[in-house]
């Protein structure tokens, strides 16, 4: 179901209706609502993205750098920190298999990761004027399914259980050279991702939800239009 669609359909059957049988109230309603929702329904298309002469579309993309480093630094502290590799140092293990560690890592910093970059680019006005943060709440639960399942199957490439195991097996190897090889191994990785690649797993993860401001959006407006038809 498109949350979008149907609500600027509503919106603007309210408008033709209020229109078409002089009804003023109808009409402002319609007007208020249909504004409300489009222009919401623009401004989850400038999240993802780059419009012409529409400063600050675009945001996912434009903040591709900084959304990169802050999936290192989850990486990093949450799978790598000193104790968890003198962990894996103590045991050598053979078959390394991160699965139980993401299942058991909390996720949600990341997800506050990606509100605060939302919140302090050019998108955070316009998400402060129909709830903030709280507004996309709801999205946190997919979020963090989505993200356990792609840290999941980056661990389980053979590439990266070859580089580990290959390090671990290695009984002069120093903790922090550990930390150096997977942290220079998350930069490859990271590294072969494309702005547009980030966008689309960033859009599939989120966009669903999203659609509900267009929703509230045209709700919100179609009651400041009553309000404005009634005054």
């Amino acid at each position: 179901m498109n949350k979008s669609l149907i609500t600027n359909v509503i919106a603007g059957i309210l408008v033709v209706t209020g229109f078409l049988f002089d009804q003023a109230i109808v009409l402002s309603i319609g007007l208020f609502a249909l504004s409300g929702a489009v222009t919401n329904l623009l401004a989850v298309h400038m999240l993802f993205e780059k419009v012409p002469l529409l400063y600050g579309s675009g945001v996912i993309q434009l903040k591709f750098a900084g959304l990169k480093v802050a999936i290192k630094n989850l990486i990093l502290t949450e799978f790598f920190s000193e104790q968890k590799i003198s962990q894996l140092l103590g045991n050598k293990a053979i078959d390394i298999d991160l699965q139980p560690v993401i299942s058991e890592v909390d996720l949600n910093p990341a997800f506050d990761t990606l509100l605060d970059v939302i919140e302090h680019s050019q998108f955070g006005s316009m998400l402060a004027m129909i709830g903030g943060s709280a507004a996309v709440e709801p999205m946190r639960e997919s979020f963090i399914e989505k993200m356990r399942d792609s840290l999941i199957v980056m661990s389980q490439t053979d590439e990266f259980k070859t580089l580990v195991n290959s390090k671990l097996t290695k009984t002069s190897l120093a903790s922090d050279s550990l930390f150096t090889t997977v942290s220079g191994l998350v930069d490859d990785r990271l590294n072969e991702l494309t702005p547009k690649m980030v966008k689309d797993i960033m859009q599939t993860m989120i966009r669903e939800h999203l659609g509900w401001l267009v929703v509230w959006g045209g709700v919100f407006g179609g009651l400041f239009g009553l309000i404005a038809a009634i005054i």
